[in-house]
């Protein structure tokens, strides 16, 4: 998947400081909502509840989530309301554990130095974006999270599989890794490949299968067989960042930030991280978008195995209502990768 977004508007800071109030549910009335419980206002809104429907705010959230050993943060990537709750519910969490480790999906780990240098004030913000290969949307949406670390001494986890590795092997499949120099291999997970069958069922039906059956997760292309051993590395080396991240600092929070694919219904690298760590107390915290004419109840009910808590999300704008437009975004974005050499 590409992870390149266009720059999202900044956050005025009035509004960040009203939002650190609560984040909280907005109670009234509403046609055909039983709760009570009102839809996010706007795209910076959230709803905030456990996977029972009580509401809560973003202290509360920390106040339940202190006991973890791993907060597993879920978002839609690129969306104001998911990375504002992150940074607020980081400083919530450092309010109830201030001995904290940030785990970042958005960074690579072979950019870890980059990442380590901006930290230690060796650097500036755009050597850190060009040097670290930073996403595109850096400066609204994780800088919050990278900034508030850097003042108190959080260590911050480049937590992905390398770009190019994970390119690689969804291209030419598990044994592009034999190729790679024994430097390179060590900083991946001695087992890259870990998975679960739900999480192979629901990959599959993500892409397209024929409503994601078990046949078409068992027999996939040869493609998209490599497309999953790809998502799978990335999902195992962020639980293996993760692990490592406990044993450097033990008696830290680590709080790790990612795709919600990665985590919701515990799968992924979730899934991962309790295969190796099974004696971890994890929380998943997963985004749910709030449709026109949804109400809260309906939404607990089929999204409350998504996560421990759940958090309600105005959609993302539609990217293109031209198919003919869509498909020739995707093309491009396929011949660029195709440009890439595995040799």
């Amino acid at each position: 998947m590409n992870h390149r977004f266009p720059a999202l508007l900044r956050l005025p800071a009035l509004l960040a400081s009203l939002m650190f109030a609560g984040c909280a549910a907005v109670t009234g009335s509403q046609p055909g909502n039983g709760s009570g419980v009102l839809a996010p206002q706007s795209q910076y809104d959230s709803i905030i509840t456990d996977n029972q429907g009580s509401p809560l705010s973003i202290n509360q959230l920390a106040e339940k989530l202190a006991p973890a050993d791993v907060v597993v943060i879920g978002e839609y990537h690129g969306h104001h309301g998911a990375h504002l709750l992150q940074a607020l519910l980081q400083s919530a969490l450092y309010q109830q554990r201030p001995r904290q480790v940030l785990s970042m999906e958005q960074f690579t780990l072979d950019n870890q130095s980059e990442l380590d240098r901006y930290l230690a004030g060796k650097t500036g913000e755009e050597e850190l974006i060009a040097d670290a290969d930073a996403w595109s949307n850096y400066k609204a949406s994780y800088r919050p999270l990278v900034e508030f670390s850097k003042r108190r001494g959080i260590p911050v986890i480049a937590a992905n599989a390398p770009a190019d590795i994970v390119r690689c092997v969804g291209r030419n499949g598990v044994y592009y890794l034999d190729q790679l120099d024994a430097r390179r291999r060590i900083q991946l997970p001695d087992e890259p490949f870990l998975d679960t069958p739900a999480y192979r069922k629901k990959f599959f039906a993500a892409l397209g299968g024929a409503h994601g059956s078990d046949q078409d997760s068992a027999k996939p292309g040869k493609r998209l067989e490599n497309s999953y051993l790809a998502q799978l590395l990335r999902d195992n080396t962020m639980a293996d960042r993760v692990v490592g991240a406990l044993a450097e600092n033990p008696g830290h929070q680590v709080v790790h930030l990612t795709g919600t694919f990665h985590s919701e219904d515990r799968l992924g690298m979730v899934a991962a991280l309790e295969k190796q760590r099974a004696d971890l107390k994890v929380a998943v915290v997963s985004p749910v978008f709030w449709q026109a004419g949804d109400d809260l109840d309906s939404l607990v009910e089929a999204h409350k195995g998504k996560g421990d808590y759940l958090y309600f999300l105005q959609p993302l704008p539609t990217q293109y209502k031209s198919s003919e437009r869509q498909r020739d975004a995707m093309m491009a974005q396929f011949r660029e990768a195709g440009e890439y050499s595995c040799d």
